[in-house]
């Protein structure tokens, strides 16, 4: 056995068992877990770093909700930004902002940093951007900060009543 194998059996043994870990079992997703060290506003560039994977691979849940108040998921590359123009004109509403972390834990269940699609505490619609699927597998959040779970993004079309979408654009980052 080499010893990223080990590592990962070690890794496996001490992991909490979260409301998205028990929802990908149920419904027979295969997974592996990747627990890192996680650091308040370090964002998917830190997880990536730490696990030696590409940023465009972890993807992110984020909570928005509608003028409405109505509240969706859309999974996200880490090296990229959703536009809300381009979503709140695909969901046909006049606006979509992105809930403060009290809102979205009180939507999901889970903590800011620790947002998962799977095991949410109660159903949301959840918008996926369509180029994630061109990805042969991705690191998504496991329900709990610190940890990511590598699945094919075939498993959440299967087991998530998902929509595509292509509102994603790269993230502006400060040049000074």
């Amino acid at each position: 056995m080499d010893q990223q194998a080990d590592k990962q059996i070690m890794n496996t043994r001490n992991l909490p068992v979260t409301s998205a870990m028990r929802y990908l079992r149920e419904h027979n997703v295969s997974f592996v877990p990747h627990p890192y060290t996680y650091e308040e506003h370090g964002g998917t560039a830190l997880a990536a770093a730490e696990l030696g994977i590409d940023e465009h691979s972890v993807i992110k849940t984020l909570v928005f909700q509608t003028n409405a108040g109505k509240p969706l998921l859309v999974l996200m590359h880490g090296d990229r930004e959703v536009s809300t123009k381009q979503l709140a004109r695909f969901l046909g509403v006049k606006g979509v902002t992105a809930c403060d972390p009290a809102t979205a834990q009180r939507h999901t269940g889970y903590m800011v940093g620790g947002i998962s699609p799977f095991g949410t505490r109660s159903p949301l619609p959840v918008y996926v951007e369509s180029t994630v699927f061109n990805l042969p597998k991705i690191y998504i959040n496991g329900g709990k900060r610190g940890l990511l779970v590598e699945i094919q993004p075939q498993e959440a079309e299967r087991t998530l009543m998902l929509e595509r979408v292509a509102v994603g654009i790269v993230e502006s980052r400060d040049v000074r």
